[in-house]
């Protein structure tokens, strides 16, 4: 059998192909091109044990092409995969050997390829939290602006019903309110694009079966539960619920020795948008039940948040 290491970066790819005593049966660096590519592994098609590519911000195209064309594809957590520190010599062409080496002893560390569909609603429920931190930046600007002129600052719902004319009506010199015009504008086109994702995203999950058990639980409703669905993918990849725990980043991470504490683990494993939901979660049922009257007042201020 052989085994082949894709080592991806942004405009190219360093390809490897070992067979089973680790012997380098070709190494070549190439575009990023998906069909060169393929007429690459061609020749060892009938041979490979599989292809094994590091998930990078841009694995989705090489990936799902490879799948398609018929090869067995491992996606390397490249969190997981810890090398020896006293290597002398690290590159790509050690990186890409390494991932074919992992995958011919069969103790590669590998992360979920979820379907192009799931990805997709998936990704736009992420883009939903980067608009969302995006507003809130110039919401907190447009707040630190009132609060430097006159000495306490308006709030967040405030700044969401401003209008041009109001700002006009201010008593600030008139680049003061150029910048908080500028702040009000962006914030209400990025509200306009907010409502119009969570709408679309709504409509992909809602009608799914599975929806309906996290949108059942105190603290999640309509924005957590896309997002716990979405990001936990298939619940049958998970061997127990121990393994979902750690993916949510809900396990301690500790190294102790005679009984102390001597640091902590890789804290990076698991879901960080899985991590904030359920931590946003909690907060809510908290809320919901100390203060309940409060919890419905925010609800009512602030729908989409």
């Amino acid at each position: 059998m052989k085994y082949c290491g894709i080592d991806l970066h942004s405009n190219n790819c360093l390809i490897v192909v070992i067979d089973d005593h680790d012997k380098v049966l070709l190494e070549v660096r190439v575009q990023n091109d998906l069909a060169g590519i393929l007429k690459l592994l061609c020749p060892n098609r009938c041979e490979l044990g599989g292809v094994v590519v590091e998930a990078t911000y841009n694995w989705y195209w090489l990936v799902d092409g490879l799948m398609q064309a018929g090869y067995d594809v491992k996606l390397a957590n490249p969190s997981a995969i810890k090398k020896y520190d006293g290597l002398k010599h690290r590159g790509d062409q050690a990186d890409a050997r390494y991932l074919a080496h992992l995958l011919r002893l069969g103790i590669l560390p590998t992360g979920a390829i979820l379907p192009k569909e799931a990805r997709a609603t998936r990704d736009l429920a992420r883009k939903r939290m980067q608009l969302v931190r995006s507003r809130t930046a110039h919401i907190l600007a447009a707040e630190n602006i009132t609060s430097r002129e006159y000495g306490s600052r308006i709030s967040s719902n405030q700044v969401k019903q401003l209008e041009s004319e109001q700002i006009d009506a201010m008593a600030l010199y008139d680049d003061v309110k150029y910048a908080l015009k500028a702040n009000v504008a962006i914030v209400k086109a990025l509200s306009e694009q907010i409502e119009m994702v969570e709408k679309r995203i709504h409509e992909q999950v809602a009608s799914k079966s599975e929806y309906r058990l996290p949108n059942s639980v105190p603290g999640i409703g309509r924005t957590l539960a896309p997002v716990i669905l979405l990001e936990t993918g298939p619940i049958e990849r998970f061997k127990d619920v121990g393994n979902f725990a750690s993916y949510a980043r809900c396990v301690n991470s500790e190294y102790t020795s005679n009984g102390k504490k001597k640091g902590e683990g890789n804290m990076k494993n698991g879901n960080k948008y899985l991590a904030w939901a359920f931590v946003e979660a909690a907060n809510i049922a908290r809320v919901m039940t100390t203060r309940p009257d409060a919890f419905m007042s925010v609800r009512r201020q602030k729908p989409t948040e």
